[in-house]
């Protein structure tokens, strides 16, 4: 029983993930093109449970852009010190989910330099015998041409197989997969860390200046013929040609940094948020809708599945979401902190 429910959901997670990420607007039902109000809802910003890094949210740049910025006299090893500033979050150009584009102030907060590795999440299951929910299951999703280009459940697959028993493991430099939201929130919470959330990710990939560039170091995917993020080339499901050496998965770091100094913030894998999917609009409508606010947790950055003409998720505004209990190969996750 429990299997099936697990089925039924990674099912639907699946189907969301390729409605978003399909060429055509999202077909949201909860959404119009024009906002019907300028007043933030305070009663549904609740309900998002942003940290408290997020001190202002509106329609409008706020008046005051004034934000103490303090970097601390010691960072934890590899992560970065993010400057606080205003960020203009989502794009009026981009997809139906990544609009109207509203403005955020973040205050400072510390970022993990790249996803968590397969490497360091094997420590944590060392020091606290944690059991993922794939291993759980017994079961997690991929999609090659093995499984005939479409997405299975396969047996056996997990962090440290994340393609499953018949392929080879994963090695440590690779960001880890196959972990679920809360999984990933479990790692966080024993490294003394947290799940960045959506405004916090997209300063961050606006280099904490509000850069507006469609990926976090410009506005081509290649530079010098030599591609800026681990995506992929072709057209999706079909073939990839595979022009950047990575089809799947790619080593930390393998693409260069941003100019904060943070890696694979575009491509590589989609990274889990601390906020559900919610509708942008309805933070300035009332009342709101059933499907305003999403069950499932926010992804943002893209993953080595995205191409244009299909998925272009490694655009700074992209999205995606999945269930909290959804393992799938080209999902992993980063931390932040807070500036103590």
């Amino acid at each position: 029983m429990l299997r099936a429910f697990h089925l039924l959901l990674f099912s639907t997670a699946i189907v969301f993930i390729i409605s978003s990420c399909q060429k055509q607007s999202d077909n949201q039902q909860n959404t119009s093109s024009t906002v019907q109000a300028t007043e933030l809802n305070n009663d549904f910003l609740k309900k998002l449970a942003f940290p408290s890094t997020i001190s202002y949210i509106g329609l409008e740049k706020p008046k005051d852009t004034t934000v103490v910025n303090t970097k601390p006299a010691a960072i934890p090893p590899n992560m970065i010190y993010i400057p606080g500033g205003p960020v203009q979050v989502g794009a009026d150009e981009g997809k139906e989910h990544e609009r109207p584009s509203f403005w955020a102030k973040v205050k400072p907060f510390l970022m993990d330099i790249h996803p968590v590795t397969v490497a360091e999440f094997r420590k944590f299951i060392t020091a606290t015998n944690y059991q993922t929910e794939a291993e759980k299951f017994g079961n997690a999703g991929i999609i090659d041409e093995s499984t005939d280009q479409q997405w299975i459940l396969k047996d056996g697959a997990n962090w440290h197989h994340p393609m499953g028993p018949d392929f080879p493991a994963a090695t440590d430099d690779l960001p880890v997969t196959q972990v679920s939201w809360n999984d990933a929130n479990a790692y966080a919470k024993w490294a003394g860390k947290r799940l960045p959330c959506e405004i916090e990710w997209e300063h961050a990939a606006r280099n904490a200046r509000n850069s507006r560039a469609i990926y976090p170091w410009g506005n081509d995917i290649q530079t010098k013929g030599k591609y800026n993020a681990n995506i992929w080339q072709g057209k999706f499901p079909v073939k990839n040609y595979n022009e950047d050496g990575f089809p799947y998965t790619s080593p930390v770091g393998q693409f260069g940094k941003t100019p904060l100094g943070l890696t694979d913030m575009s491509g590589n894998v989609w990274q889990w948020q601390s906020n559900p999917k919610f509708n942008y609009e309805a933070l300035f409508r009332t009342p709101t809708r059933d499907a305003d606010l999403s069950n499932e947790r926010a992804q943002r950055g893209g993953s080595f599945l995205c191409e244009p003409g299909w998925c272009h998720g490694y655009r700074v505004s992209g999205r995606s979401s999945s269930t909290t209990e959804t393992s799938l190969f080209h999902v992993g996750f980063r931390c932040v902190k807070d500036v103590e």
